[in-house]
């Protein structure tokens, strides 16, 4: 489902005279459709993230059509593991690191996702600041996985990824996913997990990783929790 201009004003906690300003001058994915805009959820969570803006959890129950169980953040980056001090130079030689260590299925043509990798990054930058990019796929559907992982590396040394914040990157998360709906959750709750401080700082400082997944199960708690009015997850 697309959404509205209002729909995005609720999901943001800001006026729809906002959401069109951002449009305009900050570049706010959106598609002029019979007089109107209309926004993908996908686009507009890649472009929040990016932008340090944080989004009600109403955007996690997205509607799908299908019963495909969708795996926590914390089972996803088990599955995807947590790599250090990975060897780079420059951001292609960065993600060529990256891809290397993703527990991908045998066949699986490690090129071609790098390929797919930089052709994202080449179209927008997937830094979203604080030293920290999120390289994914937008059309996980062409890497044939069977489940969804999140992996989490940390470069040996930081390298410029064009954040907007200007700073380099030393931390990665990569997602990989089995279909569009996975994709769309995965992101979601990972990019609600880099919107609570103590995770952050966790991740940035690059902590061992059961305190990170013990973080992450902390964060996913909180998005379990009660939802206020307003979207606000109670205290």
């Amino acid at each position: 489902m697309q959404l509205t201009v209002r729909d995005v004003s609720r999901f943001m906690n800001v006026s729809e005279s906002t959401v069109n300003r951002w449009i305009r001058q900050r570049g706010l994915p959106a598609q002029h459709v019979g007089g109107q805009y209309r926004f993908h959820r996908a686009e507009l969570l890649e472009w929040a993230t990016a932008n340090q803006i944080k989004v009600s959890v109403e955007l996690f129950d997205n509607p799908g059509t299908d019963d495909e169980p969708i795996p926590s953040l914390a089972a996803a980056l088990e599955a995807g593991g947590i790599f250090y001090q990975l060897q780079d130079t420059n951001k292609d030689r960065a993600l060529r690191a990256l891809v290397q260590v993703l527990p991908l299925p045998a066949g699986m043509d490690r090129e071609l996702l790098l390929r797919l990798f930089l052709a994202r990054e080449a179209a927008a930058t997937t830094a979203i600041g604080g030293g920290i990019a999120l390289p994914h796929v937008r059309n996980p559907i062409v890497l044939n996985v069977t489940r969804t992982m999140v992996t989490l590396c940390f470069l040996e040394r930081p390298v410029d990824f064009g954040a907007l914040d200007g700073k380099p990157v030393q931390v990665l998360f990569s997602l990989i996913s089995p279909t569009t709906r996975s994709h769309l959750q995965m992101l979601s709750r990972l990019a609600y997990a880099l919107h609570d401080e103590k995770f952050r700082e966790l991740v940035t400082s690059q902590g061992r990783p059961e305190e990170i997944l013990r973080e992450v199960r902390r964060v996913e708690a909180a998005i379990a929790a009660p939802v206020m009015e307003g979207g606000q997850v109670s205290p």
